[in-house]
C-alpha cells in the first residue's frame, strides 16, 4: 500500500513537472511578429525584452519605417505594425478589405522630434524659428551666417560654411511629424513639399531610419536634420530650441511633448488618430507626436490575439514606467483610458 502511494506521488509529481514544463515551452513558443516605426524602437525594443521575461511571449520587431508598417499590416505580413504618422482613412479601407477585421490604432507613447545638428562653432544653445527652419529644408537658406539665423541667435558666431540638409529617405512616421509641422507654419512648404511618410525633398542626404539621419550628421560638419529625441541623445548631438506659438523657445522635453498634447486630448477623436504638431499652450514642443501600435481587431489565432491583448494591456500600465528614462513622455491618464477601451475590443471583454 505504501509502495502504491509512493508510486502514485511519484507519477503525479512526474506529470506536474511534465505538464508546466509543456506550458513553459508552448508560452516561449508563442512569437508575435511586427515591423514599422523607428522612433519608437527604443523603447519597444526595452518593453519586449521585459515582457518576454515576464511572460514567454517572443517579439520579432522589425524597425523598417512606418511606412512600410503600414504596407505590412495592410498585406497581412504581421501581427501588428507601428506608424508615428495615422494610416488614411484610404489605407484603412484597403486594410478592412484585405484583411476583413479593422486596424485600430492604439497609442503607446508620445516622443519629439528634435532638430539635430553638427555644428562646433555654435555651441549647444542654437535657436530657430519656424520660418527659418522651413527655409533651411527648401533650400533657400544655405549658410549658417544667414542674416535670418543671425537675427534669432544674436552674439553667437556663426561660421561661413554651408548647411548640409540631412533626411530619411524611407517611408517615416518621423518625417509625417516633421513635415506636418512645416506644413502648418509654411505656405510654401505647405505649398511645394507637403505632409506625408514619404517626399519629394528640395534638398539634402538621405538616411535609412532614425540611426541613418544621426548617423550622416554626426559624421558631417555642417549638418542639420530630424530624428527623435532619444537618437540624439544617444549620439550625443546637440538639438535647437524651437520658437512656438506661444513665443517662446523650447526645448524637446518629456514636459514640454506633454504640454503640446494637452490642447488634443480635450478633442481626442474616437479612432484615437490626431496631430499635435504646432500646439497652442504655453511650454508645448511644436514638433511632437503620438507613436501608435496598429492591431487588428480580430485576430484568426486565438493565442496570439490574447497576447497581444494583454501585452497592450501592460504597455498602458507598467509599461509607461520606462518612457521617462528612454527620452519619450508617457500617455495623459486620459489616454489610456481611451487605450483600454479599444484594447478591450480586442479581447471581447
Amino acid at each position: 500500500m505504501k509502495n502504491n502511494q509512493y508510486g502514485v506521488t511519484v507519477i503525479t509529481t512526474l506529470a506536474v513537472i511534465l505538464t508546466m514544463a509543456f506550458s513553459a515551452t508552448g508560452t516561449a513558443q508563442l512569437k508575435l511578429n511586427g515591423a514599422g516605426a523607428t522612433f519608437p524602437y527604443v523603447i519597444y525594443s526595452k518593453w519586449f525584452d521585459v515582457y518576454h521575461g515576464k511572460t514567454g511571449i517572443e517579439f520579432n520587431y522589425q524597425s523598417i519605417g512606418s511606412g512600410g508598417g503600414v504596407k505590412q499590416v495592410i498585406e497581412g505580413t504581421v501581427d501588428f505594425g507601428a506608424t508615428d504618422g495615422p494610416m488614411s482613412d484610404e489605407q484603412l479601407a484597403e486594410a478592412k478589405k484585405k484583411r476583413g477585421t479593422e486596424v485600430l490604432h492604439i497609442p503607446t507613447v508620445m516622443g519629439a522630434v528634435a532638430v539635430t545638428y553638427n555644428l562646433p562653432e555654435a555651441g549647444t544653445d542654437l535657436r530657430l524659428t519656424p520660418d527659418v527652419l522651413a527655409g533651411i529644408f527648401l533650400g533657400e537658406i544655405t549658410m549658417w551666417n544667414d542674416g535670418k539665423i543671425a537675427a534669432v541667435n544674436p552674439g553667437k558666431a556663426l561660421p561661413e560654411e554651408g548647411i548640409i540638409v540631412a533626411h530619411r529617405s524611407d517611408g517615416s512616421g518621423t518625417t509625417h511629424i516633421f513635415s506636418d509641422y512645416l506644413a502648418k507654419v509654411s505656405r510654401k512648404w505647405n505649398d511645394k513639399v507637403g505632409r506625408g511618410k514619404s517626399l519629394k525633398w528640395p534638398v539634402g542626404l538621405g538616411g535609412k531610419g532614425n540611426e541613418g539621419v544621426a548617423g550622416i550628421i554626426k559624421q558631417s560638419e555642417g549638418s542639420i536634420g530630424y530624428v527623435e529625441l532619444a537618437y540624439a541623445v544617444q549620439n550625443k548631438l546637440p538639438y535647437v530650441a524651437l520658437k512656438n506659438r506661444a513665443g517662446e523657445y523650447v526645448l524637446p522635453t518629456f514636459e514640454a511633448v506633454s504640454a503640446a498634447a494637452a490642447g488634443a486630448i480635450k478633442d481626442m477623436p474616437g479612432d484615437l488618430r490626431v496631430s499635435i504638431t504646432d500646439a497652442d499652450g504655453k511650454g508645448a514642443y511644436p514638433i511632437s507626436g503620438f507613436t501608435w501600435l496598429l492591431v487588428y481587431k480580430s485576430m484568426k489565432d486565438q493565442a496570439k490575439k490574447k497576447a497581444m491583448g494583454d501585452f497592450l494591456t501592460w504597455a498602458m500600465t507598467d509599461g509607461q514606467s520606462y518612457a521617462k528614462d528612454l527620452y519619450y513622455a508617457p500617455l495623459p491618464a486620459e489616454v489610456v483610458q481611451l487605450c483600454n477601451r479599444k484594447i478591450d475590443a480586442i479581447t471581447g471583454k
